[in-house]
């Protein structure tokens, strides 16, 4: 699991949004960008965590942020979760899980008494220089943005 912290370099990664545009760590230099990993688009707490950071996204611009939700959905379970809920950031379609590995947050989980690997949500705030400010393992679903704009 995540062995990324504060200070280290955030991980060189490339990968495709829901309109196939590619983005990458170098696209984003000199502004603070927030890419928040979720288990899965159009589920209650993906949801309310996207809607969340969508209801504050004009503070984020205001401040200098970019945002980047990244999980292993397709191409079209992104744009559908996109649509439905007038997401104004690019969620990236990470289905061979290159930047969800990068980052360190696919591992085992345990739900209901039951184990399996999936998406750890984890948000990771970048400063304007590549370098990880801030580590966010314990996301509150409906109060996101304040945890990121203190």
């Amino acid at each position: 699991m995540t062995t990324l912290k504060k200070g280290d370099k955030a991980p060189s990664f490339s990968g495709l949004d829901q309109n196939g545009k590619k983005h990458t760590l170098e696209d984003y230099i000199g502004k603070k960008l927030v890419v928040f990993f979720y288990p899965k688009a159009s589920t209650p707490g993906c949801t309310a965590e996207a809607c969340d950071l969508r209801d504050n996204f004009e503070r984020f611009k205001a401040n200098n942020y970019a945002l980047l939700g990244v999980s292993a959905d397709s191409a079209k379970a992104q744009t559908k979760f996109i649509e439905k809920h007038e997401l104004p950031f690019p969620l990236l379609a990470d289905e061979n899980k290159s930047v969800i590995e990068a980052f360190g947050v696919w591992g085992p989980k345990k739900f209901m008494g039951r184990e399996y690997d999936g998406i750890h949500r984890t948000t990771f705030i970048i400063d304007e220089k590549g370098i990880i400010d801030e580590v966010i393992e314990k996301v509150k679903t409906k109060e996101h943005a304040a945890q990121i704009l203190k």
